[in-house]
């Protein structure tokens, strides 16, 4: 782990002195953190699970409340926020240029009642609440957040210059992307480049995805789809597929192998489609387990059509677990 990365993990991490503070929020399907960030370090960091009953404004509201929260644990007062950073799952629906969540784990509306989410909403309001509140505020997709944190102090880079042909992958309760090539983060037209999760790769039909979507990388293997598909095995999360499979358990670990199988052809597809050169991988599903799926998500890569595979490597994340609350930084800082 180089300097650079050392000391952004540290507790130490400050912004310039007499940066005006910021807050960062980070929101995913499972949890959302919010931490202020200013010359003293990123501090007051709360977390609560995601909103997700109540009014389409009710995500919103939390993180509203969150910000105040954390600004109160860091000394800070609200109205002194520079900027709001907010790195958030997506896919995102432009409303009057103001985003929106179509997220397959937040929104209920989009998949029904099979899905199991106590909402009816095909999408959640974030930003109109956040600029009610806030001066100054910006929202990116996650992956896009945790690729800029990656190319600036994690491991999409090189000798502290940021690679030009990289992506970020998160493997959690969604899998998320953030691409970049020739040096150009991709964004599209509403922000939602880098939705491979929701890629069509089988016709399985019991990977219903959040999105509606039967048979998708994310209905197939996220952290959320191990449940629903495996949970009739005994597997009920992905933490009990790990340990099973770890003890010796042949039927947990085929199925760790079949899930590395479709992962690790969404990485060659990404690979040979945007001729990357490395690969960055986080979320909890990979953190935790990332010494075993390494090796298997590299071999769906390495070998395969070497001319465009060739020079590409997949690596852990460089900011570990906190990919996601310097994602928000990243945005801001």
């Amino acid at each position: 782990m180089n300097t650079m990365i050392q000391n952004v993990l540290s507790d130490g991490f400050q912004l310039p002195a007499g940066a005006a503070p910021v807050a960062c929020v980070d929101i995913g399907g499972t949890k959302v953190a919010v931490s202020i960030a200013d010359a003293l370090g990123v501090r007051g960091r709360v977390a609560e699970p995601t909103a997700k009953e109540g009014g389409r404004d009710a995500l919103a509201l939390q993180i509203i409340r969150l910000v105040g929260r954390s600004c109160q644990l860091a000394g800070v007062k609200s109205a002194d926020l520079s900027a709001v950073g907010v790195s958030s799952c997506g896919p995102f629906v432009l409303r009057d240029g103001l985003v929106e969540l179509a997220a397959p784990n937040i929104c209920g509306g989009l998949a029904g009642k099979a899905r199991g989410l106590p909402n009816d909403w095909t999408t959640a309001l974030l930003e109109a609440p956040l600029r009610q509140a806030f001066a100054n505020v910006r929202v990116e997709n996650d992956g896009i957040g945790a690729l800029e944190a990656e190319r600036r102090w994690g491991a999409l880079q090189i000798k502290g210059q940021p690679l030009s042909h990289c992506a970020y992958v998160t493997w959690s309760t969604g899998i998320g992307v953030g691409l970049c090539v020739d040096g150009h983060v991709l964004r599209g037209k509403n922000g939602n480049a880098g939705h491979a999760g929701h890629l069509f790769v089988s016709d399985n039909d019991d990977a219903l995805c959040g999105c509606g979507n039967v048979g998708d990388v994310e209905g197939l293997i996220a952290g959320n789809a191990i449940p629903r598909r495996f949970g009739h095995l005994g597997y009920t999360d992905s933490a009990t597929l790990f340990i099973a499979s770890y003890a010796g358990d042949t039927r947990a670990a085929a199925i760790i192998d079949e899930l590395c199988r479709v992962m690790g052809r969404t990485l060659y597809n990404l690979v040979v489609t945007l001729d990357l050169q490395r690969i960055s991988i986080g979320g909890s599903v990979f953190w935790h387990h990332r010494e075993l799926l390494i090796p298997k998500l590299q071999s769906h890569v390495r070998g395969k059509l070497a001319a465009l595979t060739d020079g590409c490597e997949l690596v852990p994340a460089g900011l570990g677990e906190r990919v996601g609350d310097f994602g928000a930084l990243a945005l801001v800082a």
